[in-house]
């Protein structure tokens, strides 16, 4: 349920960006969130739908997916996480606890498990429209 908090944490952002904009009115919020963030991108919108002040009243919230990156810190290598490459069991553990694809995914060049997520991680506000 923390698409609630993170609805909340969203929309009070936003409305401080919008206020310093001098917005009257937001009408559309772009906002990305990680490939391995455990958000459900449905919750997340009929979260910020329900909790939205009248400042949101018309506005339309977009979700873009981040692609993940890993970087191998032996190596060197980079390369893109593939979630549908993964067993659903494996693809549902590493949802939960992103960390725990280090359990299951290996660098394609060298096989170490040592690497690090460098995009794909966190939420973040692309972008804000409004009326001013």
């Amino acid at each position: 349920m923390h698409e609630w908090a993170l609805a909340e944490a969203i929309l009070t952002t936003a409305a401080q960006i919008a206020e310093k904009e001098r917005l009257k009115e937001v009408t559309e919020v772009t906002i990305r969130i990680g490939e391995l963030q455990d958000v459900e991108p449905e919750i997340l919108k009929f979260a910020l739908g329900e909790i939205k002040s009248d400042l949101f009243k018309n506005a339309k919230f977009r979700l873009l997916k981040a692609k993940t990156e890993l970087k191998c810190r032996v190596c060197g290598t980079i390369w893109r996480f593939k979630r549908e490459s993964l067993d659903a069991a494996t693809a549902e553990a590493i949802h939960f606890v992103p960390e725990a694809a280090h359990t299951f995914v290996k660098c394609p060049k060298c096989g170490s498990p040592d690497f690090e997520i460098a995009s794909g991680r966190g939420v973040w506000l692309d972008s804000i429209q409004g009326v001013k």
